[in-house]
């Protein structure tokens, strides 16, 4: 036992899920056919041809994703990309899979933090705090954060409102690995009193090495960080070490694919050329110097778009889809 006093979290008051407000119901989901501006940037459809290559060869098209691809209303967008085979494997953060949950349960998510935060109530809901008991299952069972999640979801649609808004769902319903890279004490269920850490660490962990195995797999495939700043590349950079180790053993290369960052930050034109200096602010800017320099330095290539997520992933999706029959799925990575 720790010598420290520790907060009691049986005193917390769960309040239910229903009288939440939200910034995101379905109805702000974006549909596949809605009229989104063009995004127009010179490489773009370099990187298309780039994932076309690599799943018409069986090659693995790997996403990273921040959550708010999901607050903003994308689940269709990923869904469909699962659903086609355009996306093999789909990895997030812990508050991706929550915000997953929560859409499929009620259709609504990503509560008003300013608001809820002054009574000592934001993230204290209970009818999230499920998630924490499909955790320890997983756990018990061995699976994947994310794959537990996505298997509950689907196996269990009568009791979830909008289960066909959910990624994690289409990915286990697909055989698509989505996996949840957590970092304890990051998301709103770790305030839970039926939180249990040790199931968290063991599933999330197991998720983790499901992507070190994508990842391994990525010679002549793409790799997405799409709104991630430190979750995606500090965990793509980890697997692609794990990976490197064991295939240069294997007399085996990992290093002819593509990488593509889509994020707000505008970075240099020529930031590719190398990282900024240690004196700089955007030095720490991870998906600059690991995913747009350091990992591809050995014979890969990489791309920077800048733009609303909202406008770039639906051009990323028309563009896929017009360059293969819109009812077509891609073989298996």
């Amino acid at each position: 036992m720790s010598r420290y006093t520790q907060f009691d979290r049986s005193k917390i008051r769960l309040r239910p899920l229903a009288e939440r407000r939200n910034d995101l119901t379905f109805a702000g989901c974006v549909p596949l056919d809605a009229a989104v501006p063009a995004f127009d940037h010179a490489e773009f459809p370099q990187l298309i041809a780039a994932i076309v290559e690599a799943r018409r060869a069986g090659r693995p098209v790997i996403w990273m994703i921040g959550a708010h691809l999901i607050k903003q209303g994308l689940s269709r967008y990923l869904v469909d990309l699962i659903e086609r085979g355009w996306i093999t494997h789909l990895a997030t953060n812990g508050a991706g899979i929550i915000h997953d949950f929560e859409l499929a349960y009620q259709g609504a998510t990503s509560e008003d933090v300013a608001h809820y935060i002054k009574q000592g109530e934001f993230g204290l809901w209970s009818d999230t705090g499920l998630v924490n008991d499909i955790v320890r299952v997983a756990a018990a069972r061995k699976e994947g954060l994310g794959e537990a999640v996505g298997r509950v979801i689907e196996q269990h649609r009568d009791q979830f409102r909008y289960p066909d808004l959910s990624v994690a769902a289409a990915g286990w319903r697909c055989g698509v690995p989505v996996t949840s890279h957590v970092g304890i004490g990051c998301d709103i269920i770790h305030e839970h009193a039926n939180c249990d850490g040790a199931a968290f660490g063991a599933s999330s962990y197991t998720d983790f090495l499901i992507f070190t195995h994508a990842v391994s797999q990525l010679e002549g495939g793409v790799f997405l960080n799409i709104g991630s700043a430190v979750t995606g590349p500090e965990v793509y950079l980890k697997s692609l070490s794990m990976a490197r180790n064991v295939a240069t053993q294997q007399g085996r290369p990992i290093c002819h694919f593509t990488t593509a960052v889509f994020d707000l930050v505008p970075l240099p034109a020529d930031a590719r050329d190398g990282t900024a200096p240690k004196t700089h602010p955007q030095y720490y800017y991870r998906p600059w110097k690991t995913i747009l320099v350091r990992t591809v330095a050995d014979g890969g290539q990489s791309f920077y778009f800048c733009g609303d997520h909202r406008v770039t992933i639906p051009n990323l999706h028309r563009r896929l889809s017009e360059s293969m029959g819109s009812g077509q799925r891609l073989r298996a990575a």
